[in-house]
Parts: structure tokens; C-alpha cells; sequence
């Protein structure tokens, strides 16, 4: 008689991990304006870190009154991947120690070369785009810049389509492997264009024929009937849903990257 077939044990998903398994708060990252807690998660042998934003620890917003910042961190992680680009870390929606709340994958920071600086000059070196100048003392002013690098320009335009009013150089983390993860995606959605952002360097300039691609696929997404659609409109307002297809509709009849409106800071502060 022969040995009976081994079935391979399932492989869990780091979505079922981080919505399924057992959050153990390890400690809460201070330097956060609501409560951030770093967790580990736990699920059918499989574990890993993770951060947990409950709801109940954010602070209210006047400009964001509708739902809350958890429901918008797990829309921009819809967008993110119907992207196909993986710009943000996974992210789902759970309940947890102190109730629901977003609960996203941790990533370990890796040391690279710098994706951002400040320089003494009028204009960038080749590889930099010029982002505008600071004051860094009294009466003196450096050239802020960021790299020309593929994948924030890729976070570039992700941002354009969730209307990211927070994009920080504390926000941008380069992981293993040259993948680049953006976090902290709270204040995005927004009916109105809050745009506020360091990276600006590709602002005016056309879009790559690879965004375009993209941005036509999510146009496609978000109409009526698609996933994309339907996973948003769980998350953010009815108004919010609308905004976010005419912010793609505008990038593609444009065909280039935005610029600031001169409505709202451009720059947020403080920038790191």
C-alpha cells in the first residue's frame, strides 16, 4: 500500500496574516501625532511586524471630516495596487486591542544612497530634481531636491490620484531588493486638491507612457462595475469616489504630471 499523499501546508497571504492574526502590541512610536503602535501578528505559524493606527487615537481633522484616516490609509493601499506598482505596504482594515483600526505590514528601512538633500546651488546636478529653496539659517537659504528616481516618480503620480495632503521625506522608505515603499497615507481623498508634496521635481512635465498605461487601467477600475470601485466606495465617501476619477481623468487629458495650484501649501512642513 502506498503512503498516502502529502498535502503542502497553505501558504497564508500577508493580507489573511495582518487581517486574521493576533495582534501583541510591542510599543507605540512617539514621534507619530496619533497613535501608532508597533505590533507583531501571528497567524497558522506565519508572523510578522506591523504597525496599528486605531481610530479611536486619531485626532480630529476639520479638513477631513468625513469617516477617518484608517479607512483612507487602506484606499490609498487599493489604489497602490490596482497600480500594479506596490507602493504601499500592505494594509488592511481589522479590529484590534483598542478596537478597528489600520493595520499595515512594517518595513525595514534599507540603507541607500539618498533620495533626497539640500544643496548650495541655484540649479540641481544631473540625477536631482529641484523641489524649491529653504531656509536653513538666518538670511540663508539652500536648494531643497529630490532624486530622479523611477519609483518616486511612479509615487508621484499615485499621490496626484489619492490627492496625498502629506507627502513627507519621512514618509518615503527604500526596503530590500530596490523596492520603495510610501507610508502614512491618513490625509489623502480629499474632494478638494490638497496636494502637498516634496516631489515636485517632474511637475509640468509629461507622463511617462507607462503612468499613462497605468492611470488608463485605473480609469477602468474605478468606472462603474469595477473592483477598484466597488473596494472604494466601502472606504471613502461617495464625493471623494467621484473627485479620485476626475483627478484621473484630468492626468490623462493633461497628460502630465501637476502642478501646485497656489490654493494650498505645496511643500508640507515640516518637510522630513
Amino acid at each position: 500500500m502506498s503512503a498516502p499523499e502529502r498535502i503542502p501546508p497553505r501558504s497564508v497571504t500577508t493580507a489573511e496574516l495582518l487581517a486574521k492574526g493576533e495582534l501583541t502590541v510591542r510599543g507605540r512610536i512617539r514621534e507619530a501625532s496619533n497613535a501608532v503602535l508597533y505590533c507583531s501578528v501571528a497567524y497558522e505559524g506565519r508572523e510578522a511586524s506591523c504597525v496599528y493606527k486605531p481610530i479611536a487615537g486619531e485626532r480630529p481633522l476639520w479638513d477631513f471630516p468625513d469617516g477617518n484616516l484608517a479607512q483612507r490609509e487602506v484606499a490609498a493601499y487599493e489604489v497602490s495596487e490596482a497600480t500594479g506598482w506596490g507602493l504601499v505596504p500592505t494594509t488592511v482594515l481589522r479590529d484590534g486591542p483598542y478596537g478597528e483600526g489600520m493595520c499595515q505590514l512594517w518595513i525595514e528601512a534599507a540603507a541607500e544612497s539618498e533620495l533626497l538633500a539640500l544643496i548650495d546651488a541655484e540649479e540641481p546636478e544631473a540625477g536631482w530634481k529641484a523641489i524649491g529653496f529653504a531656509e536653513v539659517a538666518e538670511g540663508k537659504t539652500a536648494l531643497l531636491v529630490h532624486a530622479d528616481d523611477e519609483r518616486l516618480r511612479r509615487l508621484a503620480v499615485l499621490d496626484a490620484v489619492i490627492n496625498n495632503a502629506d507627502r513627507k521625506g519621512g514618509h518615503l522608505l527604500p526596503a530590500d531588493e530596490g523596492r520603495l515603499y510610501g507610508i502614512d497615507h491618513g490625509v489623502t481623498f480629499n474632494a478638494e486638491n490638497k496636494l502637498r508634496t516634496l516631489l515636485w521635481g517632474w511637475a509640468g512635465e509629461p507622463l511617462t507612457p507607462e503612468a499613462v498605461d497605468v492611470l488608463q487601467g485605473l480609469r477602468e477600475a474605478l468606472g462603474a462595475g469595477g473592483g477598484l470601485a466597488a473596494r472604494l466606495a466601502e472606504l471613502i465617501t461617495a464625493v471623494e469616489l467621484g473627485a479620485t476619477r476626475a483627478r484621473v481623468d484630468a492626468l490623462l487629458e493633461s497628460g502630465k504630471h501637476p502642478e501646485p495650484s497656489g490654493e494650498w501649501p505645496a511643500i508640507p512642513w515640516p518637510p522630513v
